[in-house]
């Protein structure tokens, strides 16, 4: 089986783990919440009817808790450094492919949405992997996000850690190799307060919108409150279902489109650039070849790659690398760019199939990549029991 050197870890709890991180969530607001909401925002009425964003809780002006940790790059770094600046506190798990991107790229957005005032901003995460605990871990993830420069991803010791993830009433558990936490950023001011605690969601949709509202929080708390930039609407986007009809360009094909819903039967396969932290993405996409040979001749339905930009940095790098993925492939590639088809057809971790019958019902879909011939034979058995 072609295998990936970063395994999947997606955030899907057991039972008792929800329990748990319920518990958590409500113990750690109930100690830090203070009586008064937020501040609205400046659309409140389609803010608070959308599900996929979190409009953030206060946090009672306490003083965050210091700790010392090491960087992607080994250097010691500690919290109270960053005194004079607002901080961006997120909990992420190394190795994460479902909710962690997510998170990284609404925070990386925030930054965009602040203009100038970005500078008087750090955005530090602390690792929430018990089991991937070098800097190689963290290393690795910064590279793969394209963060370099833009933030400082912490790590330590086990031991050490849970200090820091108790101080915080922030749940982390590896269970049954699966690592679960609360997808958590802390705002913290320049004078070292915790000032609001925004639970991320696992959502494709919001993450620019969660940008929106994390830059609006953050200029709250700096002097002067400056003017946030590229206001976004945070209306609810609808997803786009599997039985909707829709047609995307193909890129790297003008003139050329791939067509969705009901009659367009397909095997999708959502990724994204960040899983090429080793070059393997080119060889892993090619197993949709293989399979367009196969469903060509027994009538299965057609193979389309899907890029998740809702999850990846922007940038003219960025955009090369997806035109030089399309180039090679030989099935269409299209751009889930507001993250509206992952959303429409539940998509849970990176990578992610999934197999639509005519009706626009989805027969099938996993996570992880899968050889050539396991992929057949999930499709196969699929079509079989439909």
């Amino acid at each position: 089986m072609n295998q990936s050197s970063r395994s999947p870890k997606r955030y899907l709890p057991s039972a008792a783990a929800v329990v748990a991180l319920l518990a958590a969530a409500a113990a750690f607001r109930a100690f830090r919440s203070a009586p008064k909401p937020l501040p609205q925002p400046r659309n409140s009425a389609e803010a608070w009817a959308n599900k996929d964003i979190d409009l953030g809780s206060p946090a009672g002006s306490l003083p965050a808790p210091n700790f010392k940790l090491r960087d992607q790059n080994g250097r010691v770094v500690s919290l109270s450094q960053f005194r004079g600046k607002a901080v961006m506190l997120a909990f992420i798990d190394s190795h994460c492919t479902s909710i962690c991107p997510l998170m990284t790229q609404s925070m990386t957005e925030a930054l965009r949405f602040l203009g100038p005032a970005a500078a008087r901003v750090q955005i530090v995460g602390i690792n929430a992997n018990p089991s991937a605990t070098k800097i190689s871990d963290v290393a690795a993830y910064t590279r793969a996000h394209g963060m370099r420069g833009r933030w400082r991803f912490l790590t330590g010791r086990p031991a050490r850690l849970k200090r820091v993830w108790r101080a915080y009433h922030v749940y982390v558990a590896a269970i049954h190799g699966d690592i679960d936490h609360q997808p958590i950023i802390f705002l913290i001011g320049p004078d070292g307060r915790e000032r609001a605690i925004y639970s991320d969601r696992m959502s494709y949709e919001g993450v620019v919108q969660q940008a929106q509202i994390l830059a609006d929080g953050i200029a709250r708390i700096l002097p002067g409150r400056p003017t946030v930039q590229n206001a976004v609407s945070l209306a609810p986007i609808p997803a786009m279902k599997p039985e909707q009809s829709e047609r995307l360009p193909a890129v790297g094909a003008p003139g050329h489109f791939v067509d969705f819903g009901a009659g367009h039967p397909h095997l999708l396969l959502f990724f994204a650039s960040w899983l090429d932290e080793d070059a393997n993405l080119p060889k892993e996409l090619s197993i949709l070849e293989h399979y367009s040979t196969q469903a060509r001749r027994r009538g299965w339905p057609a193979p389309v790659a899907i890029d998740e930009r809702a999850t990846e940095a922007l940038g003219s790098a960025a955009r090369a690398r997806l035109a030089r993925l399309a180039s090679g492939l030989r099935v269409p590639l299209v751009e889930d760019a507001r993250g509206r088809l992952a959303e429409g057809y539940g998509v849970e971790d990176m990578p992610w199939f999934a197999l639509t019958s005519p009706s626009g019902r989805i027969l099938w879909s996993r996570g992880g990549w899968l050889s050539s011939g396991a992929l057949e034979r999930r499709v196969g058995a699929a079509l079989r029991s439909r």
